[in-house]
C-alpha cells in the first residue's frame, strides 16, 4: 500500500510542518539535496509554489544536516529571474543556506535521459547534470487543472521543471505520456502538494479558485496524483477531470505502465491524525475507489 498523508489546514506554514513532521523527513547528513518547486510565474499560489510551503520545507530538510542543498527550477512562459526576484526565492534561499540555481543561466549543464519506449523526439530529454549528481531530490507541488495540454497538474507534472524550457512548445499528442516520462529521470524522497486553494478550472497560472485548505505528501507519485484527481472531483471540476475515470487519466495511465508506482486506486491508503482530516479523507477516498 502506498501512503498519502493528508492534513486539513487553512496553514500552509502549519500545513507543511504537520505533513513533513507527520511523514519524517529523512536524515541527509553528509548529503546533497536537491528541492524542486514549482515556479512556472510568480502568480499566487496555486499559480506557483508558496513562499510560506517552501520556507517550512526548506526548513525541515536543513535540520536533518545535509552537507548541501540546491534549489533548482525554471519558468515558463515567464522568465525565470524575474518570477524568483518577485517571490523573493534569493533572500529565502540565504536563510537556509541553499544553492540556488536557476535552469534558464546559458552556464547550466544539462545531460540526457534516453530510453526506447519514449514518445520523446529520438527517444531522449534533458535534465540538470546537478539533478543526477544529488543524493536525494525532494519537492513540492499545487494541486490544480491544467489548461496547456496536461489536463491536470500536480506531483508528476511538476517534473516538466527539470526539462529546458523549450519543451513548453511542444504541446503535442502526446504531451501527457511525455510528462509522465520525465519522472523516470528522477525518484524523489517525498512530494509535498499544497492544495490549500485549488483550480478546479483553468490553469496553470490563474483559473477558477476554490479552497479546498488540505495539504499532502508521500512518496508514490501515482499515489499522489491519483489523490489529487480524487480531489478535484470530489471539489468539482471541469469536463476532462470529472468525465474521466482516475486511471484513466494519460498522465496516470502512463505512469503505471512505467512502473512508477501503485497501480489501482486499491493501493492507496490515506491516511490522517486528527478527527477533522479523517472526515475529509473518508469523502475523498470514496471518490478514488469510485471513480
Amino acid at each position: 500500500m502506498a501512503k498519502v498523508y493528508l492534513v486539513s489546514t487553512a496553514d500552509r506554514a502549519e500545513g507543511a510542518r504537520r505533513c513533513l513532521d507527520y511523514f519524517g523527513v529523512p536524515d541527509y547528513s553528509g548529503k546533497q539535496v536537491y528541492v524542486k518547486p514549482n515556479f512556472n510565474s510568480a502568480d499566487p499560489a496555486p499559480g506557483s509554489t508558496d513562499k510560506a510551503t517552501l520556507d517550512a520545507l526548506l526548513a525541515a530538510v536543513r535540520a536533518k544536516n545535509p552537507a548541501k542543498i540546491i534549489l533548482g527550477e525554471r519558468s515558463g512562459p515567464a522568465v525565470a529571474a524575474q518570477v524568483f526576484a518577485q517571490k523573493g526565492i534569493g533572500e529565502l534561499c540565504e536563510k537556509y543556506d541553499v544553492d540556488f540555481l536557476n535552469l534558464e543561466e546559458p552556464s547550466v549543464d544539462w545531460v540526457k535521459f534516453e530510453r526506447s519506449d519514449l514518445h520523446w523526439q529520438g527517444g531522449s530529454f534533458e535534465i540538470p547534470k546537478v539533478l543526477t549528481e544529488s543524493d536525494a531530490v525532494v519537492a513540492t507541488c499545487c494541486l490544480k487543472t491544467h489548461g496547456f495540454g496536461g489536463v491536470y497538474s500536480n506531483s508528476l507534472k511538476l517534473a516538466v521543471g527539470i526539462t529546458p524550457k523549450d519543451f513548453m512548445k511542444l504541446h503535442v499528442d502526446n504531451i501527457r505520456k511525455m510528462i509522465a516520462e520525465i519522472n523516470l529521470a528522477y525518484t524523489p524522497d517525498f512530494v509535498l502538494s499544497d492544495a490549500v486553494e485549488v483550480f478546479t478550472d483553468g490553469g496553470p497560472m490563474e483559473g477558477k479558485r476554490v479552497n479546498a485548505n488540505l495539504m499532502f505528501i508521500g512518496s508514490d507519485r501515482i499515489a499522489l496524483d491519483a489523490v489529487g484527481v480524487a480531489t478535484l472531483k470530489y471539489l468539482g471540476s471541469n469536463n476532462a477531470i470529472m468525465n474521466t475515470p482516475i486511471f484513466e487519466q494519460e498522465q496516470i495511465a502512463r505512469a503505471v505502465e512505467l512502473g512508477l508506482g501503485v497501480t489501482s486506486a486499491k493501493d492507496i491508503e490515506i491516511v490522517t491524525n486528527d478527527e477533522e482530516s479523517q472526515k475529509i479523507a473518508e469523502k475523498i477516498n470514496e471518490v478514488l475507489q469510485s471513480k
